[in-house]
């Protein structure tokens, strides 16, 4: 479990407590258009096929077990919501997947996250307002260079949909650079949305 400290906005877990929490070095280069993210456990980033969660999240994305959304999604809520006010959130975003993606997967393991922090806390969902428009290479293959560049341009607002003034809470399974948060939460700043924070089930470290 990511516990203090850790980075004010971006919820990089710091090994040492004496550190106490503070901005991390990513954060105060180029700060990230979301204006806090939290994550329930740690993620090895390099592979570990020993590593209890990974095994976990391997079995719900590429196995196809859609039934463990929901006791993760259950544990996500629970464990982070003393990081967020709930009451200051108007709606849940799940990050989308790429058509294809979807088709293959046949969920989308965002969403089934979303949808059960969005009954603990009392929030709706909305999975159609944001839409994946370009199918990019997977971010678990490039370094983190080459993720900005690899999801920019390619999420967009779907005709018609209205964030306009909104609090948006963004959901996703794993955070390691931030690049697929930070390119979501651009692209809803830019229809209108008033602020976007950002939940995830992991996040990797080293």
């Amino acid at each position: 479990m990511v516990r203090a400290p850790l980075c004010r906005l971006c919820g990089r877990p710091y090994r040492h407590e004496w550190q106490g929490d503070h901005l991390c070095g990513a954060c105060l280069l180029q700060p990230p258009s979301f204006s806090l993210a939290r994550s329930w456990a740690c993620y090895p980033r390099e592979p570990d096929p020993s590593h209890p969660l990974r095994q976990v999240i391997q079995r719900f994305k590429y196995g196809r077990q859609a039934s463990l959304g929901q006791p993760l999604g259950r544990l996500t809520a629970q464990a982070c919501r003393p990081w967020f006010r709930s009451s200051d959130l108007d709606l849940i975003i799940p990050v989308p997947l790429h058509s294809r993606r979807l088709r293959w997967r046949g969920f989308n393991q965002a969403v089934l996250l979303g949808r059960e922090v969005g009954k603990a806390w009392g929030l709706p969902l909305d999975p159609f307002i944001l839409t994946r428009k370009t199918e990019t290479a997977p971010q678990t293959g490039l370094s983190l260079k080459e993720r900005r560049p690899n999801v920019r341009g390619a999420f967009a607002v779907a005709p018609r949909r209205n964030v306009e003034g909104m609090r948006l809470l963004l959901v996703d399974d794993i955070y390691t650079s931030g690049a697929t948060a930070n390119e979501c939460t651009r692209v809803l700043l830019r229809s209108g949305a008033r602020e976007v924070q950002v939940l995830t089930l992991g996040r990797t470290v080293s």
